[in-house]
């Protein structure tokens, strides 16, 4: 299995995100975003807005927004 990089850049961690259906609310200190999902939910999720995100936060991310690890991995080498 892929391991998550060490430093992710903000720029490919956001793309990963979008292509996975988040977009963005609102962009300060943190980045607000939410998903909207098949079922009519909204998946809310807020992260630090940092130039590089490091693994552990990385985890904690996917983990708030109910993204598998393989999920992310493929879209973040996407990008």
């Amino acid at each position: 299995m892929t391991k998550f990089p060490a430093e992710a850049p903000k720029p490919k961690v956001m793309g990963a995100l979008r292509q996975l259906g988040f977009e963005i609310v609102r962009e300060g200190k943190h980045i607000s975003l939410r998903k909207y999902n098949e079922d009519g939910s909204v998946t809310p999720m807020t992260i630090p807005n940092h130039r590089t995100y490091k693994r552990g936060t990385l985890r904690v991310i996917l983990t708030q927004a109910g993204i598998s690890r393989v999920e992310f991995l493929k879209a973040y080498h996407e990008r």
